[in-house]
């Protein structure tokens, strides 16, 4: 074995000069590397709040050091900015005030911590609230991530609605599970005769306790046989659907079709009695052409046709649930 002569006169068995700081520092670089190179391995969440109502409510909490919501956004873009040089994978989750205080109380744990608004950041990821952080600027990110959790929240809703139906005081039947069936065979007649195209379905829906609104794409190549949809668009666009059929709730489905060098064509249905009961051209047009908030006329859209809503048959036409 070879021992070489360090400038203090020590050798190593290994023929390796140690460095400055002896064996110990060593060893304290290398679990120092060590926990460099496990860090890269863990992933991180990063909670906004890219509401300013919403920051103006997490400044109550004196751990909570940030005073200007605009400066405590470009923080978290350079924060995000710096993850994503160091190859970090991020996730970025909305963050919900109110919920965050109902999660310190459930928990029991001190809302006024950081350690507290971390578990909470996490957990709001793990059940589903996130997205992938991929460099985007924060103001193209903050609208996906904001249509993302509203999405999600009213699939959540939709979806217990529908639980909470129960079986059909007539038949037994599980009116949840057979109204979202039904929704989904709505779906598939309204596409099949809509026919080739770009296709964006948009439906509203007057729940128990507030209004719903969730949309579809489908693209249907005229060699295919039958539209390409997004899954999870797809099960939330017939859940909220089928809340409609289950409690016959007063509803509404538009459809925009795009085809290349054509105007966009728009039609539209009422939902009655589990059936797509087709509106007029001119209550297409007043659908359109009206402001849902204020009630009054706003101008056509250019290069769109408004349409009556077509017939779409379906098997049982007679279905209630």
């Amino acid at each position: 074995m070879t021992h070489e002569t360090t400038p203090t006169g020590r050798t190593t068995a290994s023929g390796r000069r140690p460095g400055p700081g002896g064996p110990g520092q060593d060893r304290r670089r290398g679990r120092a590397a060590a926990r460099r190179a496990l860090r890269r391995e863990v992933p991180g969440t990063v909670g906004v709040l890219a509401d300013a109502h919403d920051f103006a409510a997490m400044r109550d909490y004196r751990s909570f050091t940030f005073d200007d919501h605009p400066a405590y956004l470009r923080h978290v873009e350079d924060l995000l900015g710096s993850l994503a040089e160091d190859r970090l994978h991020t996730t970025v989750v909305l963050f919900d005030p109110e919920e965050y205080a109902q999660y310190c109380t459930d928990e029991g744990i001190d809302p006024d911590s950081p350690l507290s608004r971390s578990r909470y950041t996490a957990g709001a990821a793990a059940r589903g609230g996130a997205l992938i952080y991929t460099g985007q600027p924060l103001d193209d990110l903050l609208p996906r991530l904001i249509d993302h959790t509203v999405r999600r929240a009213t699939w959540e809703y939709a979806a217990t609605v529908l639980a909470e139906t129960g079986p059909c005081a007539d038949c037994g039947q599980d009116i949840g599970k057979a109204s979202f069936d039904r929704a989904a065979h709505l779906v598939t007649r309204l596409l099949e005769e809509a026919g080739p195209g770009g296709h964006h379905l948009v439906c509203s829906v007057t729940a128990p306790e507030e209004q719903l609104f969730v949309t579809l794409s489908a693209d249907h190549d005229p060699a295919g046989p039958a539209a390409r949809l997004h899954p999870a668009e797809y099960a939330e666009f017939i859940t909220v659907l089928a809340v409609a059929v289950a409690l016959d709730r007063p509803a509404g489905v538009v459809l925009r079709t795009r085809t290349p060098g054509a105007p966009d064509r728009l039609h539209g249905w009422t939902v009655h009695r589990s059936r797509f009961v087709p509106l007029s051209e001119a209550g297409v047009f007043s659908a359109y052409c009206t402001d849902a908030t204020t009630g009054e006329p706003v101008p056509p859209e250019p290069g769109t046709e408004y349409h009556a809503g077509f017939p779409v048959p379906t098997d049982d036409p007679d279905a209630h649930h």
